[in-house]
């Protein structure tokens, strides 16, 4: 009965893979065919978005590699499907490379991946490499939001009028919680030390939907939670969500007359919904890390690694160096975009270290003392929101 039951729901995943296949994309027979899982629509403005396109990369650099995707590989929108199910199918369709967009897939891809000897996975945002839960065949990737979201957060606070920042959070977890944090210090910064506003008069305030985009019925819905961040004063939004919501509310806000602006999160593209509230976008750039990964499998010299790969400094725009990226917005004024650009320099060259203590959580105990500099573990595996945020953490 249990076989039965597989098969069936095999079956249904075969079909579900088939309807979400890229137009045309099928296992090559020549060059390499990689799969990717999407945790959202591939045009979702954000975050799925921006691995889709850095799959496209792949295949305008490396002719004949070939992409098969599956999107919104995630319980509400694909009830009863599983993470080795969807990588099944995708290494019957020929895929040689399997990459999992979300932390949500990491139990499913690390199954996957016990299953696949003969495969390669890549786990975005994971760190099963680090705690030694990853078989041989099983790699880690992030990209160093954290100084995107610092970027995020000064020119919030550069721009602000009433000193009250709001985030817009997706689910609880250490990611989350560090990019939050890294926001709300390249916040602080900018208005005590550019600005040079006491802190008393500065708010950061933090609530969370309960998953990466809406789910309704399931999630709280982002819209109202950033009409009532703009209903009590908030004007500022940074969005840590993987759509939109935050630069929607913003733009309609403004359109009844009020002074707000957004910061979206994770797609170079963001800002085109409503440039006129976007005061800029941190971006994941995808395409060179996984150009790399890909040569690495084609070529044998492919090694298990955890990577956290920052900036390019040299030009944190540039589409084939740089992992993270902040595309400035139309909102965004020309005196601030050079306070920007010099906290992009003191990033660069280590004179600003923002992971500097002191710094203590929420609860009053210590994260780093006075001078301390804090580690990629501490930064990682960050405990708590920090004492000035307002918030939940855990």
């Amino acid at each position: 009965m249990t076989s039965r039951i597989y098969s069936f729901l095999r079956s249904v995943a075969l079909a579900l893979t088939a309807l979400s296949l890229a137009p045309g994309a099928s296992a090559g027979d020549e060059g390499l065919t990689f799969g990717m899982l999407l945790v959202g629509p591939y045009n979702d403005h954000g975050w799925s978005q921006a691995h889709y396109e850095g799959g496209r990369y792949v295949e305008e650099k490396l002719p004949g590699t070939k992409m098969i995707y599956i999107d919104k590989v995630n319980p509400a929108d694909r009830p009863g499907l599983t993470i080795p199910m969807v990588v099944d199918d995708l290494v019957d369709k020929g895929a040689k490379l399997i990459i999992a967009n979300s932390d949500d897939m990491k139990d499913g891809v690390r199954e996957a991946a016990q299953q696949h000897p003969g495969v390669k996975f890549i786990h975005i945002s994971g760190d099963d490499v680090l705690t030694g839960k990853a078989t041989d065949n099983l790699g880690n990737l992030m990209g160093r939001m954290e100084y995107g979201k610092m970027m995020a957060g000064f020119v919030a606070a550069m721009t602000t009028r009433t000193g009250k920042i709001a985030y817009l959070g997706p689910l609880i977890n250490e990611e989350t919680k560090r990019l939050a944090v890294s926001a709300y210090l390249g916040a602080h910064y900018a208005w005590t030390q550019i600005r040079k506003k006491p802190a008393s008069e500065f708010s950061f305030k933090v609530s969370w939907i309960g998953f990466w985009f809406n789910i309704p019925g399931v999630t709280a819905d982002p819209t109202q939670v950033v009409r009532n961040f703009i209903d009590t004063g908030h004007d500022v939004v940074l969005s840590g969500i993987d759509t939109t919501e935050a630069l929607i509310v913003a733009s309609q806000k403004r359109q009844e007359g009020k002074d707000v602006y957004a910061v979206p999160y994770d797609y170079i593209g963001s800002c085109d919904s409503a440039p006129k509230a976007c005061l800029g976008v941190p971006y994941f750039n995808w395409g060179p890390d996984y150009l790399g990964i890909v040569r690495s499998v084609m070529d044998s010299s492919w090694k298990q690694a955890w990577t956290w790969n920052g900036p390019d400094w040299r030009d944190i725009n540039d589409k084939d160096t740089s992992t993270v990226g902040f595309a400035t917005g139309a909102a965004l004024n020309g005196e601030n975009q050079a306070h920007l650009d010099a906290f992009i320099d003191g990033l660069s060259s280590g004179k600003i270290n923002l992971f500097t203590g002191p710094l203590n959580y929420q609860d009053g105990s210590v994260f780093l003392k006075a001078g301390e500099i804090a580690t990629d573990k501490q930064i990682w595996y960050l405990k708590q929101l920090l004492k000035g945020m307002e918030g939940a953490s855990q």
